[in-house]
């Protein structure tokens, strides 16, 4: 059984299809059609709507924006949903709803109800929001047919005010009713099984074991909405909850598998706090909020974000099988596209990031057509160890340039004891680069683009350390990022 509140009504849903999207439900199971599908993918903000849940105090709400059209009815358990027709009350428009008439910011009505939606999570937030604030929560919603402006404008005038709706004034009712449905477990469904343990996820495994595993579903939701295939059997992360959170000691942070992305960011960058540029520019703000760091890594694409990161960073993954769990560094990881060192019956429970020391040069690189919400037609990690200025060691990680997410050995091999300021070190990295990789010709960046990239990229990320080297002093767990656009 899967319960929640939709609005401030109570749903139990006793057995629904494990692919049921909130979407779906919304549309064709509640005829609230102001929620639109526009890409079914993710992509353009039309499906968006807002999932309040308690703090972990059950002293206030937390409001995200989802994107409706792949997100499956067992991540709402325990939540509040809110569709654009909840927030009118009466013939009384929402304060976000008004602001975007007065400021003349309404768009087709295709896509107005996805930034009406961005925008009511932002008017609960905390702080007063800047612009930059602002883009950052309507990063999800792409449409832009009738100006941009407007919008921002709107939204500057009405968030950052007290909240003064019916949802702030419902609060203590609506975590009440919550708090109620935090005791109550997700049974699940007849074809998605709910596992709240490690033993009784095994014990799924292994009577499902041709199953899909679930956890935020921004990736696996597409074989449904994209490619229309049917599934017999899900076995959904969820109520296994010693895969979600982080955990730092003084050698490394841990985050588990099921973390979503917005959740790990600040404990991520109080660590590494220049990753804070390649993070905000990782898909949308709606897909952070539902993807999870374990999946972007279980399956295994080449053009994931972060298992470059975690290449040149080290990072070690956690496997479990229930009874025992095994430790494999991220670069034995992947072994073939899509596919990776995972054996039968064994998942990915967390991912260890050791801390960097005074003497790492790292720099984090995305290229791609557009600067926010797009897939990386290269993305390149470097980091470079010095000793008296000398190079120690060289780990990389590349996405986009070849079957599974890469790194160099050929690199580092090449620039152990080399002077680092010097044209040698420059020359070989961009030698070995240019032909370390046999990309693929496609619709983001042909072979040869890509090739040239690699090796423009590590001359771009030698200049910008020449001064810091030559310092002899860097500081500790620093890492620079770039995100760069490409015609």
């Amino acid at each position: 059984m899967i319960r929640f509140l939709i609005n401030q009504q109570l749903v139990e849903l006793d057995d629904t299809r494990a692919d049921l999207t909130l979407l779906q439900f919304l549309r064709e199971h509640r005829k609230l059609t102001g929620t639109k599908e526009g890409c079914a993918a993710g992509d353009c903000g039309a499906c968006t709507v807002v999932i309040a849940e308690p703090t972990p105090q059950f002293d206030g709400l937390h409001y995200r924006t989802v994107n409706s059209c792949i997100t499956l009815m067992s991540a709402v358990h325990g939540k509040q949903l809110i569709a654009v027709e909840h927030l009118t009350q009466g013939n009384t428009l929402h304060p976000v709803q008004q602001a975007l008439i007065d400021f003349h910011g309404s768009q087709c009505g295709f896509c107005t109800p996805g930034f009406i939606m961005s925008m009511f999570a932002l008017y609960h937030q905390e702080g007063t929001p800047n612009r930059d604030d602002v883009l950052h929560a309507l990063s999800g919603n792409l449409c832009r047919c009738t100006g941009y402006r407007p919008i921002i404008d709107a939204a500057l005038s009405v968030c950052g005010n007290t909240p003064d709706d019916a949802f702030s004034r419902n609060t203590p009712s609506t975590l009440s009713s919550l708090k109620q449905l935090a005791g109550t477990p997700l049974l699940g469904t007849s074809n998605l099984l709910v596992p709240d343990t490690r033993a009784a996820l095994a014990h799924a495994i292994a009577l499902h074991p041709d199953a899909l595993l679930v956890a935020g579903s921004t990736d696996l939701s597409l074989m449904f909405t994209q490619q229309l295939k049917d599934v017999s059997t899900l076995i959904s992360l969820a109520g296994v909850k010693s895969l979600n959170g982080c955990t730092a000691n003084e050698h490394s942070i841990t985050f588990g598998a099921t973390t979503p992305l917005s959740d790990l960011t600040q404990p991520l960058l109080a660590h590494f706090p220049q990753l804070a540029e390649l993070i905000t520019r990782f898909a949308s703000l709606p897909i952070r909020n539902q993807a999870t760091l374990g999946g972007n890594v279980a399956n295994a694409s080449p053009i994931g974000d972060m298992p470059p990161v975690l290449l040149a960073l080290n990072a070690v993954l956690h496997i479990d099988n229930g009874t025992q769990t095994r430790a494999v560094p991220v670069d034995a990881f992947f072994t073939g596209y899509r596919q990776t060192a995972l054996e039968k019956g064994e998942w990915l429970s967390a991912i260890e990031v050791p801390y960097l020391t005074q003497n790492e040069l790292v720099a984090a690189y995305k290229i791609s057509k557009r600067m926010e919400d797009d897939i990386s037609a290269v993305c390149a990690v470097f980091n470079v160890t010095l000793n008296n200025g000398k190079v120690e060691g060289v780990s990389t990680g590349f996405g986009g340039v070849a079957a599974i997410p890469a790194s160099c050995e050929a690199l580092n091999s090449a620039l152990k004891g080399k002077q680092w300021a010097s044209s040698e070190c420059l020359n070989i990295g961009k030698q070995i680069l240019s032909e370390a990789f046999a990309p693929i010709d496609d619709v983001r960046a042909s072979a040869e683009y890509r090739k040239t990239v690699l090796a423009n990229l590590w001359h771009r990320f030698w200049l910008e350390h020449q001064n810091t080297s030559q310092a002899g002093s860097h500081s500790s767990n620093k890492i620079e990022t770039r995100v760069v656009q490409h015609a």
